[in-house]
């Protein structure tokens, strides 16, 4: 009993003192289904039937619950429950009084609960409720050897009751709002329950006082809040911006030559004037010749040219760092040629901002 009411002493005073993060808002709706373990029962002594003080023992046995509740935005909510517990009867602790026979629990509570959002995969909870319960004994048969009596109990009777909660809920993650819980409920019934007793073999009737009513009972359920809107839609991705396209200037050279002529000076000046209004990673000089001469002296000729054009780019102010060159001799013509042709758009530099 110690136990007991040092439980739903800390349930009640720890509530409003912890604030947290609030995992429920608005109207919400559970269930749970489990086992119940319900004490021995104290019935007390009984004169007209010959009985002493006695405990009424029981079989573990089943508990189902459904409740409909709102959570205020800061940790706490309220629910009103329904439930019904069963558990059968095994006898008595006296060796001459013996009872057969279920005890049948339902009722109505209102809770006050607490949710802590620690941070953790689960959200624990604990809570109070208050509430009146009805405890039927169906068709109970009542034995006893001194007086012999054998008697007969349906009948239901009903007390206020209380009950201290502690609970676990885990979100399940493809379905806002679900969660799967878990619980431990202590729910007492401190009021007395009187049951009249029939059909003794002797004609005696009377009453069977029961005293007190503590259940321990551990459930899994589910629960479902309303006001828990679905994600919102991932953002569409950004696609990244194209890169700008290069832009590719051609400069030519008159045959067996790498000096640049004035027309060659103002496709250069444009160029690196062009190259102040865009923002670019690397500038691209790559040198070319015809097919007349060998191929060694016109790779050497192509990167004169090339070597000349860069010159140039860092007269008009392009800085040298920024500029690469390259050359590729009689390859990658700009017009096919057999070998041994003098082929003016082959003469050429290439200019490439990128």
């Amino acid at each position: 009993m110690k136990l007991r009411t040092a439980l739903l002493a800390a349930t009640v005073m720890a509530a409003p003192v912890i604030a947290q993060a609030q995992p429920v808002t608005g109207l919400y709706v559970g269930g749970g289904l489990g086992y119940n373990i319900l004490s021995n029962e104290k019935i007390d002594a009984n004169s007209s039937l010959g009985t002493a003080q006695t405990h009424a023992k029981f079989n573990g046995g089943f508990v189902g619950l459904g409740s409909v509740g709102w959570g205020f935005g800061n940790g706490l909510r309220v629910e009103v429950e329904g439930d019904y517990y069963a558990n059968q009867m095994t006898g008595t602790t006296s060796s001459s009084i013996y009872l057969n026979g279920w005890e049948k629990k339902y009722g109505v509570m209102v809770n006050a609960l607490y949710d802590f959002n620690l941070g953790l995969p689960v959200i624990p909870y604990i809570g109070a409720g208050v509430g009146y319960q009805w405890a039927n004994w169906s068709h109970t048969t009542l034995y006893s050897l001194s007086p012999a009596i054998t008697a007969h109990i349906s009948q239901t009777e009903g007390s206020f009751a209380y009950q201290g909660i502690v609970g676990a809920a885990l979100p399940i993650a493809p379905m806002p709002g679900l969660a799967l819980t878990a619980e431990y409920r202590f729910m007492g019934m401190p009021g007395t329950r009187n049951y009249s007793i029939s059909g003794g073999t002797a004609g005696t009737g009377g009453t069977l006082k029961v005293v007190q009513d503590f259940n321990n009972s551990f459930l899994v359920g589910l629960r479902y809040n309303f006001g828990v809107a679905p994600p919102p839609p991932p953002p569409a991705p950004v696609a990244a911006p194209a890169p700008a396209p290069a832009r590719t200037y051609l400069v030519f050279f008159d045959w067996d030559r790498y000096d640049l002529t004035d027309r060659a000076k103002e496709i250069i000046a444009e160029a690196a004037q062009n190259s102040t209004k865009v923002q670019y990673t690397k500038i691209q000089v790559n040198g070319y010749t015809d097919t007349s001469g060998t191929p060694q002296y016109n790779m050497g000729l192509s990167i004169r040219r090339a070597e000349s054009v860069k010159a140039q780019l860092i007269t008009d102010g392009v800085p040298a760092n920024a500029i690469a060159i390259m050359g590729y001799g009689e390859t990658h013509l700009l017009v096919p040629t057999g070998p041994g042709v003098r082929e003016p758009q082959n003469r050429r530099v290439e200019i490439i901002i990128e």
